[in-house]
């Protein structure tokens, strides 16, 4: 059951690349980081997202599909000024 669940994620996120987000990460002790950026890549284990620069730079993350199934990680779809929740 876990494995079809790590697949459709990873399906769901496939047809999204390129989309803005609102990447809401679970930072350890009860410190939650949010951050913008697109999501850029998805790989067969892991994607990636290229977060907006705070300071000119740009830098991406990669996450795993089990890090959303088990809510460690939460995408936010961002439309046309409204959030999306998706993932």
């Amino acid at each position: 059951m876990a494995k079809n669940a790590l697949h459709d994620i990873k399906r769901n996120l496939e047809g999204l690349i390129g989309e803005r987000v609102l990447l809401r990460a679970n930072g350890g002790r009860r410190k939650t980081v949010e951050r913008f950026g697109v999501l850029e890549e998805t790989y067969p284990s892991v994607f990636v997202v290229k977060l907006d620069p705070p300071d000119g730079s740009f830098k991406r993350v990669s996450y795993s599909y089990a890090d959303v199934l088990t809510e460690t990680v939460e995408l936010v779809w961002c439309k046309d000024d409204e959030n999306t929740h998706v993932m």
